[in-house]
């Protein structure tokens, strides 16, 4: 073999090397960009970056509480009712001149508390036909529920500002005076604490915890025997 064709292997071969060292090296860039982006906390995806007590704090600097304010069934008001509850709660919170926001998050109603209190009575009972009637009553309420047909509004109010040292004082009085406001026009109102916030950011950012109302699902529960 020629020295000239011996050399033109020999760099042919030493420019795939290099263009494969190269693609190599890429790829394994590649993955680590998308390993790192995977690796994304849910703190830094929802802009949360803690929750204690009553207040979240995010990662661009507020702190924020929430306000919770009964659900109220206004076709059960007559017509001066309505005016007069607008009347009211106008005139209690137009002394807060700050921006207010109305957050309504739907979620499949709460049946554990009738559901245990059928169980209680199922377990208490010695009567067979009461029996039949509990665990009847029991998996017909649940398939109700779990068929997404049965849905509640829950309505919060977000109180924000920016985070400075000991602004806790200063927005918990704010919270406090909505509050009272609304408690005034005889709307009970709750501040909400940790655990209640974590669902609500649950409610809000995480697609497997939010209830999705045109969801067709095929929802699987336990029957109750004794």
């Amino acid at each position: 073999m020629s020295p000239i064709i011996a050399i033109s292997i020999f760099l042919l071969t030493l420019l795939i090397g290099v263009a494969v060292y190269f693609f190599m090296i890429r790829n394994q860039k590649k993955q680590r960009e998308e390993e790192n982006r995977d690796q994304i906390t849910a703190q830094e995806f929802t802009n949360v970056k803690d929750i204690r007590g009553k207040y979240l704090y995010t990662r661009d600097n507020y702190i924020f509480q929430y306000l919770k304010p009964d659900s109220i069934s206004i076709d059960l008001l007559s017509k001066r009712e309505k005016e007069s509850l607008t009347r009211r709660l106008t005139a209690e919170l137009s002394g807060d001149q700050q921006t207010l926001k109305l957050l309504a998050v739907s979620r499949p109603v709460d049946i554990s508390p009738l559901t245990n209190e059928y169980a209680a009575l199922l377990a208490s009972t010695n009567n067979p036909k009461q029996k039949e009637l509990l665990r009847k009553e029991i998996a017909a309420i649940s398939n109700y529920a779990l068929s997404g047909d049965v849905i509640e509004r829950q309505f919060y109010l977000p109180i924000w500002q920016r985070y400075e040292e000991d602004c806790e004082r200063d927005i918990f009085r704010r919270v406090q005076d909505l509050k009272a406001a609304f408690e005034s026009s005889k709307v009970p109102c709750e501040i909400i604490k940790e655990k209640d916030i974590t669902r609500l950011c649950n409610l809000v950012n995480n697609p497997a915890y939010v209830h999705l109302e045109d969801m067709d699902i095929s929802p699987s529960f336990p029957v109750l025997t004794h």
